[in-house]
């Protein structure tokens, strides 16, 4: 964890947010009310915790680390997950605390105060997704733990073959099993679909398409920089 200082306006009045922090980052994750909008545009996958183990659910934005095919220099066109927005940002006790040394913080970009101290609309979106986050992590944490009661959650291999001859295998990915979702007795059902899980697992699935968009953008890449 990164050294937090509360956020106020006496000590954080020159922070100013680089807005085009998306460059690098591969896989953000994402709760459950995001789900409808990211998946229009991204794959969404389910990975582990590599410290603890649980699943998370995450837009796919690129097939390496390192490298998002969906932003240009560092921007995104479209939906920009909650998690994105917030980076450099955490809550702590209940209050919006600052990591000031995290990168995305840069002397040219766009301030989080203005003169008279209150929030400018790059903070204000901060704020909203803070939100997002602080109702959505748990709200998320609980749907897939019912997705995990009932065998909802499956491996999925993703290995794409590309023009130059290379191969990527994408590992560590989890989808949700449509065969297991028909296998679901009535009343299980019944309740994931009360709950709106029925229509986030057939959301999620279906936007494993994306990976097909992704991987003919990544090949018309590699011969573009040849």
């Amino acid at each position: 964890m990164p050294e937090l200082e509360l956020l106020d306006y006496q000590s954080h009045s020159s922070l100013r947010l680089d807005l085009a922090n998306a460059g690098q980052r591969h896989f953000v994750q994402v709760v459950s009310e995001e789900i409808p909008l990211a998946a229009t545009e991204y794959p969404i996958l389910f990975t582990k915790n590599p410290d603890t183990g649980a699943f998370y659910a995450g837009a796919v934005m690129g097939l390496e680390a390192g490298t998002n095919l969906f932003a240009a220099d560092g921007m995104l066109p479209g939906y920009r997950p909650a998690d994105l927005v917030r980076q450099g940002f955490f809550l702590h006790e209940g209050r919006i605390a600052v990591a000031p040394g995290d990168p995305v913080f840069v002397p040219h970009g766009k301030p989080v105060f203005d003169e008279q101290g209150s929030a400018t609309p790059a903070l204000q979106q901060v704020q909203h997704a803070m939100q997002v986050l602080g109702r959505g992590l748990p709200e998320t944490e609980s749907m897939i733990a019912r997705f995990v009661e009932h065998r909802l959650i499956e491996p999925i291999d993703i290995t794409l073959d590309f023009d130059d001859g290379s191969r990527l295998q994408l590992d560590g990915l989890y989808s949700t099993s449509l065969d297991s979702l028909h296998a679901l007795s009535d009343e299980a059902a019944l309740d994931l679909f009360r709950r709106g899980d029925l229509q986030i697992a057939y959301i999620q699935a279906a936007s494993i398409h994306h990976i097909r968009h992704m991987a003919r953008l990544r090949n018309e890449r590699l011969f573009a920089d040849a």
